[in-house]
């Protein structure tokens, strides 16, 4: 059960201290796609093979399973699972977009046996699967009406791919994040798992990395390599730098980062992996990372989803 809060600098939920502070997230740009296929073998490796490597600080993308879905609710009556494709939002986002979905559906989805694909996004802008997806075919591919809905075929060595032609996308938020300052590394597999399972329960919410054992900063001395580690919240260093700010006590700092399709969604998921974690013993301090904003426009306060 949430406590109330009495003092805006001295948070707490159920006797855990908040830390007073806010993520900072930025705009992106996704693709909201349903994944079916005959087994559930199948479906999860395409789901987690056009899902992983998580970089878009690199300039490319990132991608999450929001949820899995039965027979009963997918469009050919075969399991599911909803995935969503990120980018950063900016110039040439939406080429990008277009990009990067192709090639993780290319790479990851379409060499799968029995998969399809579907749009599950409702949105006026539309990407066309046939310039990066359908061409696959090599000039056999088709357009036919299947399940209500203008398909692709793609004719392969074991049978067909279906894709839809056109899959929506359109402007959401990238990088809302808790922070855990756990007692353990146990503790913290164990509270990161509990957090990553609440927030699969929001609809339109993905979690890209799971639990992230690597939060990174802005600011690096190998630029050349991308986003380095950040120190000062690394337990190992404590006692050995003169900026760690990892309390005593704590062994391990597990990062839970949310894409969500609106900043709403971003703020439930948030809340909900607060929430849903804080009856496990060993979690000293709940928190969350930002760059003094360096890196997104929009602030969520922790003080505000408690």
């Amino acid at each position: 059960m949430m406590r109330k809060m009495t003092k805006r600098m001295n948070l707490k939920i159920d006797e855990i201290p908040v830390e007073d502070t806010y993520c900072e997230a930025f705009d992106g740009l996704f693709s909201r796609i349903l994944i079916t296929a005959k087994d559930e073998k199948r479906l999860k490796k395409a789901a987690y093979s056009s899902t992983s490597l998580p970089c878009t600080v690199f300039g490319e993308s990132e991608g999450g399973i929001e949820k899995f879905l039965t027979e009963d609710e997918t469009p050919d009556r075969r399991m599911g699972a909803i995935v969503q494709i990120w980018v950063n939002y900016g110039k040439n986002a939406r080429e990008k977009l277009e990009y990067e979905l192709g090639k993780r559906i290319r790479q990851g989805i379409l060499v799968v046996p029995t998969t399809s694909i579907f749009n599950y996004l409702e949105s006026e802008d539309r990407i066309d699967t046939m310039n990066k997806v359908g061409h696959c075919g090599d000039g056999y591919e088709s357009t036919e009406k299947r399940y209500g809905r203008e398909m692709i075929n793609i004719p392969l060595m074991m049978g067909e791919f279906l894709i839809e032609r056109y899959l929506g996308y359109r402007k959401g938020v990238m990088g809302g994040n808790i922070w855990f300052f756990c007692s353990s590394e146990d503790v913290a597999l164990k509270v990161g798992d509990r957090a990553v399972d609440a927030i699969s329960k929001v609809d339109g919410a993905i979690t890209s990395f799971d639990i992230c054992s690597a939060g990174s900063k802005v600011e690096t001395n190998y630029p050349e390599i991308g986003p380095t580690t950040n120190h000062p919240y690394c337990p190992t260093l404590r006692g050995k730098i003169k900026d760690s700010r990892v309390p005593d006590g704590v062994a391990s700092i597990p990062e839970i980062v949310i894409n969500g399709i609106s900043l709403d969604v971003v703020k439930e998921a948030m809340r909900a992996a607060i929430k849903n974690a804080t009856d496990i013993e060993g979690i000293l301090k709940i928190s969350s990372g930002n760059y003094g904003g360096k890196l997104g426009k929009h602030k969520i306060y922790l003080r505000d989803l408690l």
